[in-house]
């Protein structure tokens, strides 16, 4: 059991708490501990190093027990704190939606990369959960017009609410991938979007934060035929000519995606991720 000092610092703190949480085999002890009295002192977590010896109050103790409390049950992070760090912008996150991903970032600074000449595009995001993609597309490209939907009424009221935080705007709107009944044809120059594509039988490798608290619609692909399928017949319909639909894909089942677009309709490719995963799947309108 980790020792009780008789002084709490910032740096005892840092060292009881890491013990606490290797204890407890929570995920990234140190980095946990860091964050969370980064956050309850409201300083940037690489400024704890320059005040190892300030003492804590407290008052500062009281605000900080019950949060290290829910991260020693492997709570994530981000829904402690209520807020995740995403490209260029800060996403408020609740149990409820998906907490935003490193791969989503990259998912989102190819489409800016790849369309950064162009003006006035229409975008569209399906399944935006937390409104992460379409709030820092919006953050970034100004004069693009950027719409998301999503199927939860609770998932489009923190996207809205993540679009007023970051001062853009955003169109919200609520429908089902599977049964569309808001989507305009040959409207969108950009269609994006990051589906759940976990398969049930992949339950047993994933992490405790990420299975006991992250929402399941949000994860949990029943059919990466039928998910990828629905995301195709859509894009197929609303896209303009030459339109590019990006989407985040299982990193072993790019060939199984790519065999639901016609060639004769789209030129399509899979594209890998920082960390050479098959993780992006790139298809333009013929």
């Amino acid at each position: 059991m980790a020792k009780t000092p008789s002084l709490w610092t910032v740096l005892s703190m840092l060292e009881w708490a890491t013990d606490f949480f290797e204890e407890k085999e929570v995920r990234s002890p140190r980095y946990s501990i860091e964050w969370l009295l980064a956050d309850v002192l409201n300083v940037k977590r690489l400024d704890l190093y320059l005040m190892y010896d300030r003492p804590l109050s407290s008052e500062e103790l009281d605000t900080l027990r019950p949060l290290v409390k829910r991260r020693s049950l492997h709570e994530p992070l981000q829904y402690i704190s209520g807020e995740s760090d995403f490209l260029n912008v800060k996403i408020k996150v609740e149990p409820g939606v998906l907490i935003p991903r490193q791969e989503t970032e990259q998912l989102v600074d190819l489409i800016l990369k790849e369309n950064k000449e162009k003006e006035n595009l229409k975008i569209l995001d399906i399944g935006t959960g937390s409104g992460c993609i379409p709030v820092s597309i919006k953050k970034e490209k100004p004069e693009w017009d950027v719409y998301a939907t999503d199927i939860s009424e609770k998932a489009l009221e923190i996207a809205k609410s993540n679009a007023e935080y970051n001062e853009v705007e955003v169109t919200y709107f609520c429908d089902d991938l599977f049964e569309p009944s808001q989507i305009q044809s040959d409207f969108f120059d950009v269609i994006v979007s990051n589906p759940p594509y976990i398969e049930p039988d992949e339950k047993s490798t994933l992490d405790k934060e990420v299975l006991e608290f992250e929402p399941e619609l949000a994860l949990f692909c029943e059919s990466t035929e039928n998910m990828y399928s629905a995301l195709e017949s859509i894009s197929r319909l609303s896209l303009k000519e030459k339109g590019t639909a990006y989407f985040e894909l299982h990193h072993q089942l790019g060939t199984e995606v790519s065999k639901l677009f016609d060639p004769s309709i789209w030129t399509s490719e899979i594209l890998k991720d920082l960390d050479e995963k098959k993780r992006f799947f790139k298809a333009k309108k013929a």
